[in-house]
């Protein structure tokens, strides 16, 4: 069956409005059991068991950083964060039993306590078919900037 770009689109789509609006719960359910969220500090593609990563989750590690913003003790995002992203560049790679790698660049406002920050980079989605919809297996984000001191990324990014 060839691989709908118009429905993975809007997936990423949805993730990343999910995400700005603090929708935890609903961006949580978007992924697999067997997950993997990478986000590498210094070099794009570092040994994530010898080197530190800025995040490098499974499920129950995405569940505790999930609980975590949603307790109301997580000082970093209190007031919350104001985000706002545009997804872009999107080029799919068709896989074997349907799934898919996705490409994509991004572009992140941040606004927290009168200060604005801008993030950008890659991120690499791998998608695995679920009913009429997608669970993300594998998703590594590659900011621009992750060599150099970032502040605040207590939002999901």
């Amino acid at each position: 069956m060839p691989v709908d770009h118009h429905q993975i689109e809007n997936f990423l789509y949805r993730e990343a409005r999910l995400m700005d609006e603090h929708a935890y719960d609903e961006w949580l359910s978007l992924w697999a059991e067997d997950l993997l969220y990478w986000v590498p500090c210094n070099e794009d593609d570092i040994d994530p068991q010898r080197h530190v990563s800025i995040i490098y989750d499974t499920r129950p590690f995405l569940e505790d950083r999930i609980e975590r913003l949603k307790s109301g003790v997580a000082y970093a995002q209190e007031p919350k964060s104001r985000l706002r992203r545009v997804v872009s560049n999107i080029e799919i790679e068709e896989g074997d039993n349907g799934e898919v790698t996705v490409y994509s660049n991004f572009n992140l406002t941040e606004l927290r306590r009168s200060r604005q920050d801008t993030f950008a980079g890659r991120t690499i989605h791998k998608l695995r078919p679920q009913g009429a919809s997608f669970k993300i297996t594998y998703k590594k984000v590659l900011l621009v900037n992750n060599d150099e001191v970032i502040d605040n990324l207590t939002f999901l990014i």
